[in-house]
């Protein structure tokens, strides 16, 4: 597949990715707002925290390294291998499921039976998900490499969907159920999620369409774990590959899902906090999981296709070369505007936005602050996506575990950091101790990509420059906003709120206007890669 097609197919996994990812989260919020008029916010904290913690625990370190080395190089190859060097992932996740089941129910803080019921059969059920969602990592593989954008869509779309049902439903009828219910809909969540992508593989290979396209994968038995004689078992690049991500997962979770890490450890915050941090952090990180985190997933398989691990800039294809610096470039562009579109508003628009979703427990208080901070967190969040899924899509194995001590450095640092800045600042300090950490992984990144180029006559990192005339309009809007909300909200009843918006939206279209006049380049890539369902014409 030539460059260009792969950038068309990958634009469009993103922008589909972006708006099924803003799908679930709007799902999610309502779920959340209508869930704590039934339940507690114990069981809310619970459940966002501690067991959806294992869960995502599991899921990462038994999957993430596999992911990364089966979704580079071409759709040709042998698949055999492929497919037996993924379905390790499923003892994987029962090791690592009994493991941390363990920890969870002897180690940890069992919480007061009468508050929080059922805990025992939650953490079962959370990890037993974990192990079943693993069973369909190779189709979800192969779908990825090939780019079945539409699949991907309908199989997490129906899940949530069927999740959302199911809880909406229990909690409803018995509220008493307490966390039986989020377990029951998670294990039906992971059991629809495998099952949407083994029926239509089932369905597809072997079909008359799949021969049309030459489908490397001719029938289902060949996806299963196949003993290859007078050959060896899996690919060893492969699996060397794996082996070198699989030492950095661990750290790269602990960077991740580091605050709640230190909420279950070390009890900083008890489950009610725990609850209210939640919601104020999903907020928050909502641009975040379907804007930014859609586009880094599709374009490292764009970059992982079209770079040639390990090999010398000079000597890969030069037109694939200068694809993906543009490509970089304007990526590193798009996310920066979006940030900092986001940083400048919502300094003056989280109390507001609070007070509109959870009333007084999320508007009073340490929430409007919490939500400011993490405004400024997604600007970093943004940045860092684009620049490690460059550089993770490229490096070569040495360079994975050299890369692999520093994120053990940053791991303790951010640890530490958490847990002190925790106890100066409340939840506060996760955001600031995350801050730290992001500008960190950034810093490495940008000197990675300078050095990668450094020989070449391309500069991608042009894309991290705006205008003057931008920068200027961004400050002016910061400003009138800010004043705007000291005069007309929170406390002037709907007429203040709505002044306060209506001043927000003028300095929205001022802003979006500027950049439509000042980056006309990147203008043409969104148009082109982004709002267009099928590319005509390439980037110039």
């Amino acid at each position: 597949m030539r460059s260009q097609d792969v950038l068309r197919e990958t634009t469009r996994l993103a922008s589909s990715s972006a708006l099924l990812q803003i799908f679930f989260r709007l799902i999610t919020f309502g779920l959340n707002a209508f869930t704590l008029r039934y339940v507690s916010k114990e069981i809310i904290g619970l459940v966002n925290v501690r067991l959806t913690l294992l869960y995502s625990t599991v899921v990462f370190l038994a999957r993430e390294a596999f992911r990364r080395a089966c979704l580079s190089g071409s759709t040709r190859r042998n698949w055999t291998k492929t497919f037996n060097l993924l379905w390790l992932t499923v003892p994987l996740g029962v090791c690592w499921s009994v493991f941390l089941g363990w920890i969870w129910l002897d180690i940890l803080e069992i919480p007061d039976g009468n508050a929080v019921p059922h805990y025992q059969f939650g953490v079962i059920t959370f990890a037993l998900s974990a192990v079943v969602e693993l069973l369909g990592e190779p189709f979800w593989v192969l779908a990825q490499v090939h780019l079945f954008v539409k699949l991907k869509v309908i199989a997490e779309s129906l899940s949530v969907i069927c999740k959302c049902i199911l809880t909406v439903i229990l909690v409803v009828l018995y509220p008493h159920w307490g966390l039986y219910i989020f377990s029951l809909a998670q294990l039906l969540y992971t059991s629809i999620l495998v099952l949407c992508y083994v029926l239509y593989f089932m369905n597809f290979l072997g079909s008359p369409e799949a021969t049309k396209k030459s489908f490397p994968v001719t029938r289902m038995k060949s996806v299963l774990p196949t003993l290859v004689h007078d050959e060896e078992l899996v690919n060893w690049k492969e699996a060397r590959l794996t082996w070198s991500f699989f030492k950095q997962s661990f750290l790269k979770q602990i960077l991740t899902e580091g605050e709640r890490y230190v909420m279950t450890f070390l009890n900083v915050l008890n489950f009610g906090d725990q609850g209210v941090y939640d919601i104020v952090n999903n907020l928050g990180s909502l641009t975040a999981r379907f804007v930014f985190l859609p586009i880094e997933e599709s374009f490292y398989v764009y970059f992982a296709k079209v770079l040639e691990r390990g090999k010398d800039i000079k000597l890969q294809k030069q037109d694939d070369i200068s694809m993906a610096a543009v490509v970089l470039e304007l990526l590193l562009k798009l996310v920066l505007l979006i940030g900092l579109t986001i940083t400048v508003f919502g300094y003056a628009y989280s109390q507001l936005a609070l007070d509109l979703y959870g009333g007084s427990m999320l508007s009073l208080g340490s929430g409007p602050s919490l939500l400011r901070c993490y405004s400024l967190y997604v600007l970093l969040l943004a940045v860092n996506g684009v620049t490690e899924c460059f550089a993770f899509a490229s490096m070569c194995q040495e360079e994975v575990d050299r890369y692999n001590f520093v994120m053990l450095a940053l791991s303790f640092l951010f640890l530490c950091m958490s847990y002190f800045l925790t106890h100066w600042q409340g939840s506060i300090g996760f955001i600031l101790a995350n801050c730290f950490n992001m500008g960190i992984r950034i810093t490495h990144s940008v000197l990675y990509i300078y050095r990668y180029f450094e020989e070449s006559p391309y500069r991608p990192l042009k894309g991290l420059l705006i205008s003057p005339l931008l920068i200027f309009v961004y400050v002016v809007s910061g400003v009138i906003t800010a004043v705007s909300e000291v005069f007309l909200c929170c406390d002037k009843g709907w007429t203040g709120r709505l002044s306060h918006v209506a001043v927000g939206a003028l300095c929205s279209i001022a802003t979006l206007a500027t950049i439509f006049f000042t980056e006309t380049k990147l203008i043409h890539f969104v148009k082109t890669h982004f709002l267009s369902k099928y590319t005509k014409e390439g980037i110039k």
